[in-house]
């Protein structure tokens, strides 16, 4: 078990150096520096969240949800913090995935 923490805790220090997460603190940071900016784009990734949790084919609720956040998101300070959490989210994905395949786990 030793030897798989040391692994998992290299991994991690990997992780931290990669410049996409990186480059997610750093406009992590511009974000938090603007409380009331911080506290729309967590009631957005909120409402978007739901809105892919849920159930409902309604596309016209989506259509009105983007078109209501529109100009948000094109605040090149909002833009830049999500693009850099989709980066992020995604390099996790991959990660997940290749160790899953290399398991072989199903």
């Amino acid at each position: 078990m030793y030897n798989l923490d040391n692994a998992t805790d290299e991994f991690i220090a990997a992780i931290l150096k990669s410049e996409v997460y990186l480059n997610y603190t750093r406009e992590l940071a511009k974000v938090k520096s603007q409380p009331e900016l911080k506290a729309q784009i967590d009631e957005y990734r909120k409402r978007n969240y739901e809105f892919q949790c849920s159930a409902d084919n309604d596309f016209g609720k989506l259509d009105r949800f983007e078109k209501e956040y529109e100009e948000f998101r094109a605040n090149p300070l909002v833009a830049d913090f999500l693009a850099a959490e989709l980066a992020l989210c995604r390099m996790m994905q991959r990660i997940n995935a290749r160790i899953t395949e290399g398991l072989n786990f199903e």
